[in-house]
């Protein structure tokens, strides 16, 4: 495991007096070139899921076939030990580029926030080159689902600057682990 810097909360704070609550989450690579051996962008997220105290559940890697990477993440979504997806890779404007396609369709909702600030994060790190994703977050039975690029710095912007602190129990004034119980509300 690396050591990972003590990052501060953006726009929010952690409430010392708030219990964590450890989440169990898996990591999707999509790609048609990667190995788990040589996935640096699966295992950055799989290192940093433990450093922030949750536990990475299972890791796959699919090609970029919309069956293929579909099949794995609705799997998840049933599997009710999963608490959230994360999906790295696909989400790019090539032919080859399928993660969009094959996971936006299971969203029940979409978080379209997420979408909004991956941009105003990622512009900070590539500038301009922010418009070539399509980054995306949503909801699908209770579990919540995001899709970042498949680049290292993409997978560190998500993860340090927004994903970490919604799936921290103790962010302040509110995050998704308080909205989970009620996410599959009728």
């Amino acid at each position: 495991m690396t050591d990972l810097p003590d990052l501060p909360a953006p726009a929010g704070r952690l409430d010392p007096e708030l219990a964590f609550q450890s989440l169990n989450i898996a990591v999707l690579t999509v790609s048609d070139t990667r190995t788990l051996e040589t996935d640096t962008s699966g295992q950055l997220l799989a290192d940093r899921i433990a450093a922030a105290g949750h536990t990475l559940i299972s890791r796959n890697l699919v090609r970029d076939e919309i069956e293929a990477v579909r099949a794995q993440v609705q799997a998840w979504i049933e599997d009710a030990t999963v608490d959230a997806v994360i999906t790295t890779g696909g989400t790019g404007l090539t032919g080859r580029d399928i993660t969009y396609e094959a996971v936006t369709p299971l969203f029940e909702k979409r978080i379209e926030g997420f979408d909004t600030v991956w941009h105003m994060v990622s512009y900070q790190s590539v500038g301009l080159s922010t418009l070539l994703s399509r980054a995306c977050a949503g909801v699908s039975q209770g579990t919540v689902i995001f899709c970042l690029p498949g680049s290292n710095g993409a997978c560190k912007d998500g993860w340090d600057n927004i994903i970490r602190w919604q799936l921290d129990s103790r962010h302040r004034p509110c995050n998704l682990v308080d909205l989970m119980p009620r996410l599959t509300e009728v």
